[in-house]
C-alpha cells in the first residue's frame, strides 16, 4: 500500500557544515522560537569541519552536542534518520551520497533553506492567527459582560453581530438574529432637532428623520432618547447611540448601535427638579399666605353677607357662584400650603387592611353609580405600618377618585394588600383608559393634571408623603388597559423594649 503524505514520521536531524555556512540558519531557528522549533524539527547534534573539539556547545540558545565529523555524529547519534548540509561543496555532497546509511535521508542546502523559509512563514502565521483569535476573544468577554445592548451592521442596517445582552433580551440566538433589520431590535423613531433628547452638540438633526438614517446622512454621531413602556407597564427611558464606522478611504463601511436604559438616571433627575420645584412652592406659600387670603377671606364674606340679604334670584344665583368659587379657591390654596409646608403629625400605627374598608364603604356607592365594580383583594394578617391613618386614608381616597375618573363607562377597580418585603403594600388597579407614556413622568410633579379641574396635587402629596415616611410609590399603566398605583409602606417592627431580658 502506498503510504499517505499526511501520515507522521518522525524525523531525527543531524546538521553538517562549518561555522560561516550555518549561521544564516541559526538566525532562522532563532528567529522561529528556538528551543520549540528544534522540538518540532527534531534537530539533535551538528557536525562541524572547522575540527571543533567533541562535546562543544555552538550556540547558547540552541543547546546542541557538536562533532568534528558527519561519521562521528552518526555514531554518537544511530537514531539519526536525516542530515542537513549546508555548505553546499560538492566533495562534502559526494562524500555523503555514497557513505550515508540507506535510513538516512540527505537534504542539501538549497532544498534545507527552501524549508526553513517556509516553515518560518507558516509558524508566523501560526503566530498571528492565535494572537487574533486571543485578541478577538478577549474583546468578546469585555462586550458580552457590558450591559448595554450593541449592535453592528451594514450600510442598509441589517445585522452583523450583536452582544450577549441584546440576545438575551429578544431571547434568540447570534445566528437567528443576524441579517435581521436593526428597527427589529431598536425602536429609531423618528426624531426631529432638540426633540427627545436629540443630540444637537454631537451633529445637528436636520428634519423628521431617524437616528440611523440621520448617521448616515452626515457620518457624525447620533443620540436620541426614548420613552418606552415594558409588556408590564413600566416606563423606560432608553438612550440610543448611532456610530458610522469609516474605512481607511473614508468610506462608509458599517454601523455601530448602543442601546442604553437611562431609567434610574432619568429618575433621578426628575427627583432633582421636583425638588426644585418644590422649593420654589416653599418660596411662595408664605406669599400666597399672606397675600391671597385675606382678600379671598373678605371676598368670601362680604359674597356670604350679600347672598342672605339679595332677594333677587339672578343675584343670588351669581353670589352663589362668587361663594363656591371662592371655596374652591381656598381650598386650592390649602393644598398648596399642605404641600409646600405638611402639618407635623403625631408618629401613629394604621391598620391598612381597616381603613382600605372603611373608605371603599364611603366610596362604593359611587363606584357602582358610574358601573365600577369595587374588588376587596386584602391580605389577612400583615403588620402595621408606621404611618398617620389619616394621611394614608387621604391618599387612597385620591387614588380611588382618579381610578374612578379614568373609566367613564365603568370597569373594575381592584384595591389589594399585602406583603413586599421590607414593605407592606397598598395597590390600587383600574381598568381605565391607562396613561400615555409621553406624560407618565408628570404625574407626581405638583400642578400637573389632565382632568382641566383640581389643584394637580394629588398623586405629588402622596409621593411626598411616601418619601417622608421611607416608602416609596410604584406607577405602571398601560394605555388602553389600565393603571396601577403601589403604595410601598414601612411596617412596624418588633423590637426590644428598654430593660427586656432575651
Amino acid at each position: 500500500m502506498v503510504e499517505s503524505l499526511r501520515a507522521e514520521k518522525p524525523y531525527r536531524i543531524g546538521i553538517i557544515g562549518d561555522k560561516s555556512s550555518l549561521v544564516p540558519f541559526w538566525e532562522l531557528f532563532a528567529n522561529l522560537g528556538n528551543e520549540r522549533v528544534l522540538g518540532q524539527l527534531g534537530l539533535v547534534a551538528l557536525a562541524l569541519h572547522d575540527r571543533a573539539p567533541v562535546g562543544e556547545r555552538f550556540s547558547a540558545t540552541l543547546d546542541l552536542p557538536v562533532y568534528a565529523g558527519w561519521r562521528d555524529m552518526l555514531t554518537s547519534h544511530p537514531e539519526i534518520s536525516m542530515v542537513i548540509e549546508t555548505t553546499g561543496h560538492q566533495p562534502l555532497i559526494q562524500d555523503l551520497r555514497l557513505g550515508l546509511p540507506a535510513t538516512v535521508s540527505l537534504v542539501e542546502r538549497a532544498a534545507a533553506s527552501f524549508f526553513l523559509r517556509l516553515l518560518s512563514s507558516d509558524q508566523m502565521w501560526v503566530a498571528c492567527k492565535v494572537d487574533l483569535m486571543h485578541t478577538q476573544t478577549l474583546l468578546k468577554n469585555v462586550i458580552d459582560q457590558l450591559k448595554e445592548e450593541i449592535v453592528l451592521t451594514d450600510r442598509e442596517g441589517r445585522v452583523l453581530d450583536c452582544n450577549k445582552a441584546v440576545l438575551e433580551r429578544m431571547g434568540l440566538s447570534k445566528s437567528s438574529i443576524a441579517g435581521r433589520n436593526l428597527r427589529e431590535l431598536f425602536s429609531l423613531p423618528e426624531i426631529i432637532p432638540g426633540a427627545n433628547g436629540a443630540s444637537g452638540g454631537v451633529s445637528e438633526v436636520t428634519g423628521a428623520v431617524s437616528p440611523f438614517e440621520e448617521a448616515i446622512a452626515t457620518r457624525q454621531q447620533v443620540e436620541a432618547t426614548l420613552p418606552q413602556v415594558d409588556d408590564d407597564g413600566r416606563m423606560h427611558y432608553v438612550r440610543e447611540y448611532i456610530y458610522p464606522i469609516l474605512d481607511e478611504s473614508g468610506n462608509l463601511s458599517s454601523m455601530l448601535c448602543i442601546r442604553r436604559d437611562i431609567t434610574s438616571r432619568t429618575q433621578m433627575e426628575l427627583r432633582l427638579q421636583q425638588s426644585e420645584r418644590l422649593a420654589s412652592i416653599g418660596e411662595m406659600s408664605t406669599y400666597i399666605a399672606h397675600e391671597i387670603r385675606n382678600p379671598l377671606f373678605a371676598i368670601s364674606g362680604f359674597a356670604n353677607q350679600l347672598l342672605r340679604e339679595a332677594g333677587d334670584e339672578k343675584s343670588r344665583e351669581k353670589l352663589g357662584i362668587i361663594v363656591a368659587e371662592s371655596r374652591r379657591l381656598d381650598g386650592i390654596l390649602k393644598s398648596i400650603l399642605t404641600f409646600a409646608r405638611p402639618t407635623e403629625s403625631a408618629p401613629g400605627l394604621a391598620d391598612v387592611n381597616n381603613i382600605v374598608r372603611e373608605t371603599m364603604d364611603l366610596m362604593g356607592m359611587a363606584c357602582e353609580n358610574q358601573g365600577i365594580e369595587p374588588i376587596l383583594a386584602l391580605t389577612a394578617d400583615i403588620p402595621l405600618v408606621k404611618a398617620d391613618p389619616e394621611l394614608i386614608k387621604q391618599g387612597l381616597i385620591n387614588l380611588v377618585k382618579n381610578a374612578v375618573e379614568a373609566m367613564p363607562t365603568g370597569g373594575l377597580l381592584t384595591v389589594r394588600t399585602g406583603l413586599s418585603t421590607p414593605h407592606v403594600f397598598l395597590e390600587v388597579e383600574d381598568t381605565g383608559v391607562g396613561i400615555p407614556p409621553e406624560v407618565r413622568d408628570k404625574v407626581f410633579s405638583p400642578f400637573f393634571s389632565t382632568k382641566g379641574k383640581g389643584s394637580g396635587l394629588g398623586l405629588a402629596m402622596i409621593k411626598k408623603f411616601l418619601d417622608d415616611l421611607g416608602g416609596t410609590v410604584d406607577l405602571t399603566s398601560i394605555p388602553g388597559e389600565g393603571t396601577r398605583v403601589t403604595l410601598l409602606l414601612p411596617p412596624h417592627l418588633a423590637v426590644a423594649k428598654p430593660g427586656a431580658t432575651g
